[in-house]
Protein backbone atom coordinates (compact mmCIF):
# COMPACT_ATOMS: atom_id res chain seq x y z
CA UNK A 1 0.00 0.00 0.00
CA UNK A 2 1.41 3.16 -0.59
CA UNK A 3 -0.17 6.42 1.04
CA UNK A 4 0.81 10.13 0.41
CA UNK A 5 -0.70 13.53 1.62
CA UNK A 6 -0.41 16.49 -1.15
CA UNK A 7 0.38 18.46 1.66
CA UNK A 8 4.12 15.85 1.71
CA UNK A 9 5.08 15.97 -2.13
CA UNK A 10 7.46 19.05 -3.57
CA UNK A 11 6.51 20.73 -6.32
CA UNK A 12 8.50 20.81 -9.21
CA UNK A 13 7.94 23.25 -12.53
CA UNK A 14 7.04 21.57 -16.05
CA UNK A 15 9.74 22.83 -18.70
CA UNK A 16 9.39 20.22 -21.37
CA UNK A 17 8.22 20.37 -24.78
CA UNK A 18 4.74 19.36 -23.95
CA UNK A 19 4.08 22.72 -22.33
CA UNK A 20 3.15 25.32 -24.70
CA UNK A 21 3.35 28.32 -22.47
CA UNK A 22 3.48 28.29 -18.89
CA UNK A 23 3.81 28.35 -15.59
CA UNK A 24 2.69 24.14 -14.94
CA UNK A 25 3.55 22.39 -11.49
CA UNK A 26 3.12 19.38 -10.80
CA UNK A 27 3.08 17.18 -7.70
CA UNK A 28 3.88 13.46 -8.62
CA UNK A 29 1.46 12.22 -5.74
CA UNK A 30 2.22 8.41 -6.86
CA UNK A 31 4.96 7.60 -8.68
CA UNK A 32 5.44 4.55 -11.32
CA UNK A 33 8.54 3.94 -10.38
CA UNK A 34 6.77 2.79 -6.99
CA UNK A 35 3.79 0.75 -8.73
CA UNK A 36 5.33 -1.12 -11.56
CA UNK A 37 3.77 1.52 -14.61
CA UNK A 38 0.98 3.04 -12.98
CA UNK A 39 1.12 7.12 -11.87
CA UNK A 40 -0.91 10.38 -10.39
CA UNK A 41 -0.19 13.34 -10.51
CA UNK A 42 -1.46 16.72 -9.54
CA UNK A 43 -1.27 19.28 -12.34
CA UNK A 44 -1.15 23.31 -11.93
CA UNK A 45 -1.31 25.88 -14.68
CA UNK A 46 -1.31 29.46 -14.37
CA UNK A 47 -3.99 31.59 -15.99
CA UNK A 48 -3.76 30.96 -19.91
CA UNK A 49 -1.27 28.49 -19.33
CA UNK A 50 -1.15 24.93 -21.67
CA UNK A 51 0.46 22.21 -22.80
CA UNK A 52 1.47 21.31 -26.61
CA UNK A 53 -0.87 18.91 -28.26
CA UNK A 54 0.43 15.21 -27.38
CA UNK A 55 -0.30 11.74 -27.16
CA UNK A 56 0.24 8.82 -24.20
CA UNK A 57 0.84 5.26 -24.90
CA UNK A 58 -1.78 4.58 -22.71
CA UNK A 59 -4.70 5.97 -20.99
CA UNK A 60 -5.22 9.12 -19.15
CA UNK A 61 -7.65 10.39 -16.65
CA UNK A 62 -8.15 13.74 -15.76
CA UNK A 63 -10.18 14.94 -12.65
CA UNK A 64 -10.37 18.51 -12.45
CA UNK A 65 -9.99 19.87 -8.86
CA UNK A 66 -9.71 23.48 -9.64
CA UNK A 67 -10.51 26.85 -11.56
CA UNK A 68 -11.69 26.53 -15.27
CA UNK A 69 -9.84 24.55 -18.20
CA UNK A 70 -9.84 23.11 -21.22
CA UNK A 71 -9.52 19.84 -22.59
CA UNK A 72 -8.77 19.97 -26.73
CA UNK A 73 -8.57 17.05 -29.03
CA UNK A 74 -7.92 18.08 -33.02
CA UNK A 75 -11.42 18.21 -33.53
CA UNK A 76 -13.10 19.67 -30.40
CA UNK A 77 -12.67 22.06 -27.39
CA UNK A 78 -14.13 21.50 -24.06
CA UNK A 79 -14.55 23.87 -20.81
CA UNK A 80 -13.88 21.84 -17.34
CA UNK A 81 -14.51 22.95 -14.11
CA UNK A 82 -14.10 21.09 -10.43
CA UNK A 83 -15.68 17.44 -10.41
CA UNK A 84 -15.35 17.02 -13.85
CA UNK A 85 -13.45 13.27 -15.09
CA UNK A 86 -12.08 13.24 -18.56
CA UNK A 87 -10.81 9.83 -20.27
CA UNK A 88 -8.34 10.30 -23.15
CA UNK A 89 -7.78 7.07 -25.18
CA UNK A 90 -4.30 5.89 -26.20
CA UNK A 91 -2.87 7.57 -28.78
CA UNK A 92 -5.64 10.79 -28.80
CA UNK A 93 -3.80 13.77 -30.02
CA UNK A 94 -4.96 16.73 -27.37
CA UNK A 95 -4.12 19.30 -24.81
CA UNK A 96 -5.00 20.74 -21.36
CA UNK A 97 -4.43 23.86 -19.31
CA UNK A 98 -6.42 27.10 -18.07
CA UNK A 99 -8.64 29.29 -19.55
CA UNK A 100 -7.11 32.87 -19.99
CA UNK A 101 -9.30 34.41 -16.80
CA UNK A 102 -8.85 31.23 -14.50
CA UNK A 103 -5.89 29.05 -13.26
CA UNK A 104 -6.56 25.05 -13.07
CA UNK A 105 -5.62 21.77 -11.83
CA UNK A 106 -6.16 18.41 -12.27
CA UNK A 107 -5.43 14.96 -10.78
CA UNK A 108 -3.79 13.29 -13.75
CA UNK A 109 -3.76 8.84 -13.34
CA UNK A 110 -1.66 7.60 -16.20
CA UNK A 111 1.15 5.31 -17.15
CA UNK A 112 4.68 6.57 -18.51
CA UNK A 113 4.94 7.18 -22.15
CA UNK A 114 3.87 10.65 -23.47
CA UNK A 115 5.54 12.38 -26.50
CA UNK A 116 4.39 15.24 -28.92
CA UNK A 117 2.04 14.66 -31.51
CA UNK A 118 2.89 15.11 -34.93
Amino acid sequence: MIVNHVNDVGVVETKDEIVKQGPVHRKELVSSKDTGGFSVLLVSFGKGARLNFHVHDYEQILYVTEGKGIVATKDEEKVVTPGSVVYIAPGEAHWHGATNDSTFAHICMQRPGIRLAE
